[in-house]
């Protein structure tokens, strides 16, 4: 292994700000940089990177899907943290989507729970770590530009990933081999956090996270065709109880936004 979790973090992370400073720079958006939610800011990417380590961890030792559906217990952390963190009303709607996904997600990675192992409960403190980070960025987009939370998130990541790669005293260079594996990563990385604080910014976290969901089959699929994880009948089963519970979800949001006056 070239890197190890903090170096490939650090390096995503500056990837990442480079990006920004640059589409940020050539569309003038810095200037809607600030500091004066700090808080929030530290909250949210504390809360990330502590996740992110962790579901870092948790991949290089188990299954891509159980990975995934520990993950994705993060949607409930959402729906029972959002009234007390954001004042979102949970709706016997939303609890019974996050309540069915969470089913699905159960079928999926069948756990042993007199056998949990430390990488499935990294994956499930992962869940917590985004949680709380979806929860802080909803916040954020309350008085904060997009621009803003990824310049912070960016810059605030590799100042984590480089303290935390130096504890040992070495950090090792990217390698010919690796540049073009770290810059996607970062890139990818990026984008899925502008599409995640873009969503947020438009609708109750209750509502974006499940959608989150819609990952697990994904990733099952990927884990099957370019990593000989095995996929059966009840996985199969899982994704769609998943995909049932986002339809859900989204329904009774269209429903809830007909009803309203215009």
């Amino acid at each position: 292994m070239d890197h190890d979790t903090f170096e490939i973090l650090m390096y995503r992370s500056v990837v990442s700000f480079a990006i920004v400073l640059i589409v940020g720079g050539a569309t003038g958006a810095l200037r809607q940089i600030s500091t004066r939610n700090m808080r929030w800011h530290v909250a949210r990417n504390v809360a990330h990177f502590a996740g992110q380590n962790l579901w870092f961890y948790a991949l290089a030792l188990i299954p891509l899907a159980q990975v995934m559906a520990l993950e994705f217990t993060s949607p409930i952390w959402v729906a029972l943290l959002a009234p007390l963190i954001l004042g979102e009303r949970l709706t016997r709607v939303r609890a019974i989507a996050a309540v069915i996904g969470f089913s699905g997600v159960i079928m999926v990675v069948r756990p042993d729970l007199g056998n949990l192992s430390p990488p499935m409960l990294a994956a499930a403190g992962a869940a917590i770590g985004f949680a709380g980070s979806a929860l802080f960025t909803r916040k954020l987009t309350r008085t904060e530009t997009i621009t803003c939370i990824m310049f912070w998130l960016t810059l605030m990541q590799a100042v984590f990933g480089l303290v935390c790669s130096g504890i040992d005293g070495q950090i090792a260079l990217p390698s010919a081999r690796s540049v073009p594996w770290l810059a996607l990563i970062g890139a990818a990385g990026l984008g899925a956090h502008f599409c995640l604080s873009s969503a947020l910014a438009l609708a109750p976290a209750a509502v974006v996270m499940p959608m989150d969901f819609l990952r697990l089959p994904v990733m099952a699929v990927i884990g099957t065709l370019f990593y000989g994880e095995p996929m059966d009948a009840m996985m199969v089963l899982g994704a769609a109880v998943i995909f049932g519970a986002n339809w859900l979800n989204i329904r009774a949001g269209t429903s809830r936004r007909a009803a309203l006056p215009s």
